[in-house]
């Protein structure tokens, strides 16, 4: 019976890490760039805000 190689799993493996980590990588950046765009910007400004609930302010 033929012992099974451990090192090339292991190597495998890694490749496979390697290739998960960088196309997660990519796909924040490409939701950053789609975040930059200037339509988002007046979006986000445009959302209400909220009041903190409580008594009156510390200030």
């Amino acid at each position: 019976m033929a012992k099974p190689n451990y090192s090339f799993e292991k190597r495998q493996r890694e490749i496979a890490k390697k290739k998960k980590k960088e196309e997660k990588l990519k796909d924040k950046v490409e939701r950053k760039q789609h975040s930059d765009a200037p339509g988002d910007s007046q979006e986000a400004a445009e959302l209400p805000v909220v009041a903190h609930e409580g008594g009156t302010p510390s200030a």
